[in-house]
């Protein structure tokens, strides 16, 4: 797809691989809306830095948990700017809980987890299939991760809604074709605020010891996925239901060396 002149969601674009998509499909002359569930401020310097680059923007606070709110801002999408091409269903949460302690995990954490990441992808597509083939089709972009081939990450349940993530791409890219492609990208270890909040006092010596046996050297920056992100949309017009990883070679690194 030809990006300019066209128009996208970014879900949880306030900050992260969200925000840095957003401003990597604004440089391409895309037209985007940034969405936020918390983060109002950091949200307005997103859209603010994307109007710099002279394109139209629109700021919406919803959580893709609550199907009314993704409808609302798919139909906000559309009044603001036009017309609807392009959705990443970026959003996501997690709960930072160590793999053998079973009993840390509640049921709340699976519902929250699950109703963000899974139920909100689907949300927002399902929201967003009406207005794309208006516009003569469109591309979905969903973001996974490692974790959902690894079964690794910051908990079970997170590790469980990526593989769910990459089954509804398949599910999605099949019941939406032929004119809405539906793609994942599956990013590695990201360097930013999300992991060191999480990690807390663990990130530094973890990020070091990726960087260490990482084959490409170093962890992903934002940038990096929405360089992914943004290839699978201006890339192959053929390809749909896959999932990309973009992880510096963790997939194939030798952890036990």
């Amino acid at each position: 797809m030809q990006i300019e002149g066209k128009a996208a969601v970014v879900t949880g674009s306030s900050t992260g691989v969200g925000r840095a998509t957003a401003i990597a499909l604004a440089r391409g002359g895309c037209h985007v809306l940034i969405n936020y569930s918390k983060s109002r401020s950091e949200a307005e310097k997103t859209a603010a830095e994307a109007e710099k680059l002279g394109v139209n923007t629109a700021l919406v606070q919803a959580d893709v948990a609550d199907d009314d709110a993704c409808r609302a801002m798919i139909g906000e999408a559309v009044r603001a700017l036009g017309r609807l091409d392009i959705l990443v269903n970026n959003a996501g949460t997690t709960r930072f809980i160590a793999h053998d302690d079973l009993e840390a995990v509640s049921g709340e954490a699976w519902d929250r987890i699950f109703a963000v990441n899974v139920r909100g992808t689907f949300q927002c597509t399902r929201a967003a299939k009406g207005p794309m083939l208006e516009a003569g089709g469109g591309d979905v972009v969903n973001v996974s991760s490692v974790a959902a081939r690894l079964g690794k990450g910051s908990s079970i349940p997170y590790a469980a809604s990526k593989a769910a993530i990459d089954n509804l791409t398949i599910a999605l890219g099949r019941a939406l074709a032929p004119h809405i492609r539906v793609n994942a990208v599956a990013p590695g270890f990201i360097d930013g605020r999300w992991l060191k909040d999480g990690l807390g006092e663990m990130y530094e010596p973890l990020k070091q010891s990726f960087e260490k046996r990482l084959p490409l050297g170093r962890v992903l920056q934002p940038e990096d996925v929405a360089a992914t992100i943004l290839g699978v949309i201006t890339g192959s017009d053929l390809m749909t239901g896959q999932s990309i990883v973009c992880d510096a070679g963790m997939m194939i690194a030798k952890w036990n060396t």
